[in-house]
C-alpha cells in the first residue's frame, strides 16, 4: 500500500484545505468506494422494482444468496492474494515484468480451482435438496465466480496502483445491472428477485472482464517461469495462513451466532441470523472510515519514516541508523495513537446518529440491542489490522500469523460463551477476540522494536542458497601431495 501513500505524500504536501479534502477523497476512492457502489445499486434496485411488495421466502433467497456470494468469495480469495502481492512487489522492485504473466496465470487457476470446488457442492444441495430452480442456482453460481475473479483483478489493479479504474469499473458495472433489472423485470417480465440476481451477476461478470482485459494490456511478456511463483507460496506460507485466519475471524462470530435459535435455514441449504448479521453490518459500517484515515495519514507518514530509515542503512553511520529507527517507531506510535483518538470521536458520532435515527427507519429491537458491542468490537478490529499491516513491513510474519490465529481463536471462543449471555453481550466474541490479536500485535511490534537491528544486519546469507547435490567433503589427496614433493 506504499503506493498510495507516495501519491496522497504529493496531495497533502500543499497543505491547504482543498487539497485535504482531494487527499481524503483520494482515499475514499481507494477503499470504500467500490463496497459502497455495490450496496448502493442493490438498494437502488430494491427501491426500484418494490423489492419489499415481495414474499416473503423469495425476499429471504436472494438477500441470502447474495450473503454468501460475498462472503465465500472474499474467504476463498483470501489464501493467496497476500502471497501474491508480495511476489508482484519484488517482480516490480526488480523489474523483471515478464514474470508477472505466471504470476497471473497461476493464481487464477488457483483461484478458481478453490473456488469452484467449495461452491459445485453447495449449489447441488440447493438444487436437489433445497429444490431451488436450477437457473436460479446457476445464476447465483454464475455471479459468485464473478466476484471471485473481480477480487482477484482488483489485486493486480492495486499494484499497477490504478485506484481510478478499480472504482471507474465498479461504477459502470453497477449503473448496467441497475438498467439490466430494470430491463429483465419491466421489459421481460421475468419475477423482481431473479432480475436482480442475474443483473447483478452480469454487472459482475462486467467488472472482471474490464479488469483481466485491461491487466492483459499492461502485460503482454511471459517468461513462462511458473515455478518461481510456486516457489514463493512454500517461502511465504505465513503470508496464506494470516490472510486466510484473519478473513475468517472477521466472520466466525457470525458463523457460530447462525447455529443459534435466531438463525434463518433457506431453501434447507442457506443459513443465516438476519438480526445479528444486520448488527454487523451497521457496526462495520460505523468504522469503516478507519480504513480511509489509515490510508490517507498514518501509513503515508510513516513510510515516509521507514523509507528515511531504510536509506540510513544502505549509506548511513551507526547514530544515523539508530536516530532513524527511534524516529519511525515513535512516529508509529503517534500516528496510532491519532488514529485511535479521531476514529473513536467519529464512531460515538456515528453510534449516536444511529441510535436516535435508526428506529425510525424500522431498524430497532434486537439489532440496536447488539449493534453496541459489535461496533466496540469493530472499533478495535480496525486498529488490529493497522498493526498486521505495520508487522508486514517489517517482516514479521510469525508475529502476524499470532496475530491473526489468536484473534480468530479467542473471537470463536468468546462467541460461543455469548450465546449464553444476554443479547446486549452477543458481541462480546469479537471485543474479545479484536483486544487480544490487538494485544499480541502491540508486543511483537515492541519486540521488533528492540530487536530491529538483529532483523536487519543478521539475515543476510553471505552464500547463496541453491538445491543440487552436495560436493565431495576431501579437500586433497595426501599421499598425491607426497609423492609431488
Amino acid at each position: 500500500m506504499a503506493g498510495i501513500g507516495i501519491r496522497l505524500n504529493k496531495i497533502y504536501g500543499k497543505n491547504t484545505l482543498t487539497t485535504h479534502i482531494i487527499g481524503a477523497s483520494y482515499s475514499t476512492l481507494f477503499t470504500i468506494a467500490p463496497m459502497l457502489v455495490v450496496i448502493g445499486a442493490i438498494i437502488v434496485m430494491q427501491a426500484l422494482l418494490k423489492f419489499s411488495a415481495v414474499g416473503f421466502a423469495d425476499r429471504e433467497l436472494f438477500s441470502a444468496t447474495v450473503l454468501y456470494i460475498f462472503i465465500f468469495a472474499l474467504l476463498t480469495t483470501a489464501p493467496f492474494n497476500s502471497v501474491l502481492s508480495r511476489y508482484l512487489s519484488d517482480v516490480i522492485y526488480d523489474e523483471t515484468y515478464e514474470d508477472i504473466l505466471p504470476c497471473y496465470y497461476i493464481g487464477m487457476m488457483m483461484n478458481v480451482i478453490l473456488s469452484a470446488g467449495v461452491g459445485i457442492p453447495f449449489c447441488l444441495r440447493e438444487y436437489f435438496v433445497g429444490k431451488v430452480d436450477a437457473l436460479y442456482v446457476v445464476t447465483g453460481y454464475s455471479g459468485y465466480m464473478a466476484l471471485v475473479l473481480v477480487f482477484y483483478s482488483m489485486l493486480y489493479l492495486s499494484i499497477c496502483k490504478d485506484y481510478i479504474r478499480i472504482s471507474a469499473f465498479f461504477s459502470m458495472g453497477m449503473v448496467c445491472t441497475v438498467l439490466l433489472s430494470l430491463l429483465f423485470c419491466r421489459r421481460l417480465h421475468w419475477s423482481v428477485t431473479y432480475s436482480m440476481l442475474c443483473a447483478l451477476a452480469v454487472g459482475l461478470w462486467m467488472i472482471a472482464v474490464l479488469s483481466l482485459s485491461l491487466l492483459r494490456s499492461y502485460f503482454r511478456e511471459n517468461s513462462g517461469n511458473y515455478r518461481k511463483v510456486l516457489r514463493y507460496f512454500r517461502m511465504y506460507w505465513q503470508l496464506i495462513v494470516t490472510n486466510f485466519i484473519y478473513t475468517l475471524g472477521l466472520y466466525i462470530h457470525n458463523f457460530v451466532f447462525w447455529t443459534t435459535d435466531l438463525r434463518i435455514v433457506v431453501a434447507k441449504s442457506f443459513v443465516c441470523a438476519t438480526t445479528y448479521d444486520m448488527a454487523t453490518c451497521l457496526a462495520m459500517f460505523t468504522n469503516i472510515s478507519a480504513t480511509v484515515i489509515f490510508v490517507s495519514r498514518v501509513e503515508m507518514h510513516f513510510h515516509e519514516r521507514y523509507k528515511a530509515y531504510s536509506e540510513a542503512v544502505i549509506g548511513g553511520r551507526g547514530c544515523d541508523i539508530e536516530i532513524a529507527k527511534k524516529r519511525m517507531f515513535r512516529m508509529l506510535a503517534e500516528e496510532l495513537v491519532g488514529l485511535v483518538r479521531i476514529q473513536f470521536i467519529i464512531t460515538v458520532v456515528i453510534y449516536l446518529f444511529c441510535m436516535v435515527l435508526l428506529p425510525k427507519f424500522g431498524f430497532g429491537g434486537m439489532i440496536l440491542r447488539i449493534y453496541p458491542c459489535l461496533a466496540v468490537g469493530y472499533f478495535i478490529l480496525f486498529m488490529l489490522y493497522a498493526e498486521i499491516i505495520f508487522l508486514y513491513y517489517f517482516n514479521d510474519l510469525t508475529g502476524s500469523v499470532l496475530t491473526a490465529v489468536m484473534f480468530m481463536i479467542t473471537t470463536l471462543a468468546g462467541s460461543i460463551l455469548a450465546t449464553h449471555l444476554s443479547e446486549i453481550w452477543y458481541g462480546i466474541g469479537l471485543v474479545l477476540g479484536s483486544a487480544v490479536g490487538w494485544a499480541v500485535a502491540y508486543f511483537r511490534l515492541r519486540h521488533m522494536e528492540k530487536t530491529l537491528d538483529v532483523h536487519t544486519f543478521c539475515k543476510g546469507e553471505l552464500l547463496k542458497k541453491k538445491k543440487e547435490h552436495r560436493p565431495s567433503s576431501k579437500v586433497y589427496d595426501r599421499y598425491v601431495e607426497e609423492r609431488k614433493g
